[in-house]
């Protein structure tokens, strides 16, 4: 049999390929970067970060150029597929990011920080520099981890349940201002329909997964895979005694949790205790 030919010899990976399609219409129209951001109503270093791959950028950037190129829908669902890439994680997450894209429902306890599918910009990148990422890794790491939010902002997104302990909320982020957004959009988060947030206080005492982040993942074909984490690794678990003992854990922890209404209030709370920045 002979060899499969390359069509077009262009990446594979949604993401590299979106880049290269974006460098590619601009260098058929003749245009320089500067010529590019001047007609199309964008910063410079913005396309050159697009076509370098540091950043897919936003939806709202595709839908321009495919105004601009005339190619109705075509870069926004690359852009898509770009986003949803998990080739742009760490090599030893890909595989539960494509499990978390297929999910038709999610669960999740958080131990020390909020989930990764709930965090801002700022708490991302001082969390993500905790870890000894840096520079243009800390970038991408951080514009992957906002990436997975799409998946909740979907038009049809995937009922997600979290559970938040108590040291999610007490453990600030040096940033008071980077904090107090991070608290702000939980509370937003938790008044979204597809989204319930509960809040696990202290007083609650020890219970199944004290010292354990886990997610809970609902597949369409009926099966439930969980996934456990720490600061140094994480596990996919996939036998049906092991998940299942972790989710009756989990709803044993739930039943000591605050209500949503009470959970919210909760948070409200923390953010009206936070210092007022100094007066200038």
């Amino acid at each position: 049999m002979p060899a499969r030919k390359v069509v077009t010899g262009r990446s594979q990976e949604p993401r590299r390929r979106y880049a290269e399609e974006l460098h590619r219409l601009r260098i058929a129209r003749g245009l320089s970067l500067r010529a590019l951001a001047d007609a199309a109503g964008w910063d410079p270093s913005l396309f050159k970060k697009l076509e370098s791959g540091e950043t897919p950028g936003g939806p709202e950037v595709a839908e321009a150029l495919d105004d601009f190129y005339g190619t109705p829908g075509l870069l926004l669902a690359m852009w898509e597929m770009a986003v949803g890439d998990p080739t742009q994680f760490k090599e030893q997450y890909r595989r539960y990011m494509v499990l978390e894209s297929e999910a038709v429902s999610l669960w999740h306890y958080s131990v020390s920080a909020p989930p990764g599918l709930l965090q801002t910009a700022g708490y991302a990148r001082e969390a993500l520099a905790a870890g000894w990422i840096k520079e243009h890794e800390l970038d991408q790491q951080i514009e992957a981890r906002l990436g997975r939010r799409q998946l909740l902002e979907a038009e049809h997104p995937p009922l997600f349940r979290v559970i938040l302990s108590e040291a999610v909320l007490r453990t600030a982020l040096r940033d008071r201002e980077a904090w107090r957004e991070q608290l702000e959009h939980l509370v937003e988060s938790s008044e979204r329909p597809n989204i319930t947030l509960q809040v696990l206080p202290f007083s609650a005492g020890p219970h199944g997964l004290t010292n354990t982040a886990v997610m809970f993942l609902r597949l369409a074909d009926g099966r439930t895979v969980a996934y456990s984490e720490n600061d140094l690794r994480g596990e996919l678990v996939e036998e049906n005694t092991s998940v299942e003992l972790l989710q009756r854990r989990y709803d044993a922890m739930r039943d000591l949790a605050l209500s949503p209404a009470e959970s919210r209030k909760f948070i409200l709370r923390t953010l009206e205790e936070m210092p007022c920045e100094p007066s200038t």
